[in-house]
């Protein structure tokens, strides 16, 4: 059940930090982000994050 969990919480990051990387960027527009380098910052670290949890779920040996 961890695994689960540890997953899902790895690809919202992931799509949320792409939400932000566009936004931070200029991609997408009509926000208060839209253009903030702050916010390409940590769109960058939350989609890092995200993919290292999903690493680490897809290759975590499973014990039981």
């Amino acid at each position: 059940m961890k695994r689960w969990i540890t997953l899902a919480c790895g690809v919202v990051l992931v799509l949320v930090g792409a939400t932000w990387v566009l936004q931070g960027v200029g991609v997408l527009t009509g926000s208060f982000m839209t253009g903030q380098k702050l916010w390409f910052l940590i769109g960058l670290i939350a989609f890092l994050v995200g993919v290292v949890l999903i690493a680490a779920t897809a290759f975590k040996k499973r014990v039981r």
